[in-house]
């Protein structure tokens, strides 16, 4: 069996050979060859395209320029921390931990979902050995939990209004927070879950290790996305992309920056309750769409610390590609509420703004994958390296996810394999499923938040 540093030279060597590959087959390294999208030296575009027509397709070349940050921050991150950790150790007793609360929130859509996970978290909770928690469902309709000493069943009215107008997750966070709802101290922990997502004794003792360190008021760790049934294997496949996202750029912004820089996930979030009544879920309706990032940014601008948590949880991938598109939309219009919003300073926005740029533009990006055959433009060597490399470090993250969610001893070397070649056929998927869901939520109706199905039932989507 290999060890943990051996499996992570060998994907660093993996990583390596996949970017030198690419960058040879595209001609980002002319020295090896001639490239095939390398136009003639002698084309002078100027005078081929005429000047409005040479600046577009300039424009768009440049445009591929957008996620560079976040390339790097993967890059980095991928290589720079062991992407293949051992088992997580506790580093103190938990009898000394301090109180944690499992939050988790649903509309109360899907009450045997909820009631057979908070089950199995409560399960994994006592395997990992903590004592002092209580597990909290945050519901719109009551669900009608069996009555535990370690189940609180929280429903919110819906006569209730935030201060800003809050709405959603965002409205049923906040009322957690209030005076008469609150059971907890300033100094207890909330650890946040979706309806779906499964702890694991891993991710428990992570938790355990975080809060009993005390230095951080905020915290993420790695989600996954192929335990146990896969329903769809399409989008599987493609949320291998987040696997390896929260490894890489995820990782590095917490363990290195302590800081949100490019925002964190809604799901997996364990926070300090002192700090999070200061940040606050009362963001208005714009911070009611995607309400983890505004809340990650604003806490951000206040000065808080966040920290990297060892340790996976689980999900499952939307079961259909309706539901994929319509998450996909939701988080860019919420997103790009977040972006624009003037409660948060543009200089804690930045990289945010980067990434989410190079998202809204991602069919301005595709389309260069025809145009640049068709229309080609002379480039300084250095621009098409830099291309090339951006497109490695992508595909390489399908590749990635896939080795972190499909492992070998679980599906053998062979079904690993097709599992691979599947998550590289799937990427020109991804592309047109993003590129729908961009338009869609560009020019489709704001302040929408659609519940992804997790059950054979309907899914719902809430209006305003």
């Amino acid at each position: 069996m290999l060890s943990s540093k051996t499996k992570h030279y060998l994907h660093c060597l993996l990583f390596l050979s996949v970017i030198i590959f690419f960058e040879i087959f595209t001609g980002g390294i002319r020295s090896f060859s001639s490239g095939v999208f390398i136009p003639p030296s002698e084309l002078n575009p100027w005078i081929q395209y005429g000047v409005l027509g040479t600046t577009i397709l300039y424009i768009l070349r440049f445009l591929t320029f957008l996620p560079l940050p976040q390339v790097l921050f993967n890059c980095v991150g991928l290589t720079l921390y062991n992407a293949f950790p051992e088992k997580v150790v506790l580093k103190g007793s938990p009898l000394l931990a301090p109180f944690i609360c499992i939050r988790i929130v649903t509309r109360g859509d899907f009450p045997q979902l909820v009631k057979n996970n908070v089950s199995r978290n409560m399960n994994k909770c006592l395997d990992a050995g903590l004592e002092n928690f209580l597990i909290e469902v945050v519901t719109d309709k009551s669900i009608g939990l069996d009555h535990h000493r370690r189940i609180r069943e929280v429903v919110v009215p819906p006569d209730y209004r935030t201060k800003s107008g809050a709405l959603f997750k965002a409205r049923a966070l906040q009322y957690c927070l209030e005076d008469k709802v609150n059971i907890f101290s300033d100094t207890d922990w909330i650890v946040h879950l979706d309806e779906e997502t499964l702890l694991t004794e891993n991710s428990v003792r992570g938790i355990l290790n975080f809060v009993m360190d005390g230095k951080h008021h905020f915290g993420q760790g790695l989600i996954t996305y192929a335990n146990e049934e896969v329903v769809n294997w399409i989008t599987t496949l493609a949320d291998s992309f987040r696997v390896t996202d929260d490894m890489g750029k995820l990782k590095l912004q917490f363990l290195m920056f302590h800081k949100p820089l490019f925002s964190w996930k809604g799901s997996y979030v364990v926070t300090q309750l002192a700090a999070e009544k200061d940040v606050s879920f009362d963001n208005g309706i714009d911070g009611s769409i995607a309400e983890d990032c505004f809340f990650a940014m604003r806490a951000f601008s206040k000065g808080y610390s966040f920290n990297y948590i060892e340790g996976e949880m689980w999900e499952k991938s939307p079961f259909t590609f309706w539901d994929f598109i319509q998450q996909r939309k939701r988080w860019i219009q919420g997103i790009v509420l977040v972006v624009h919003s003037k409660a948060i300073p543009i200089r804690y926005k930045i990289l945010l703004g980067l990434s989410c740029y190079s998202w809204l533009t991602l069919p301005l990006s595709v389309s260069n994958l025809v145009i640049a055959g068709k229309f080609p433009i002379p480039c300084p060597p250095f621009i098409d390296f830099v291309c090339a490399f951006i497109g490695a470090v992508n595909i390489y993250m399908f590749i990635f996810g896939v080795i972190k969610s499909f492992t070998v001893y679980r599906f053998g070397l062979l079904r690993l394999t097709l599992c691979i070649i599947g998550a590289i056929v799937v990427i020109p998927f991804n592309l047109v499923i993003e590129t729908i869901a961009v338009l869609w939520g560009i020019f489709g109706k704001k302040h929408k938040f659609y519940v992804v199905n997790k059950t054979n039932g309907p899914a719902v989507t809430v209006t305003v």
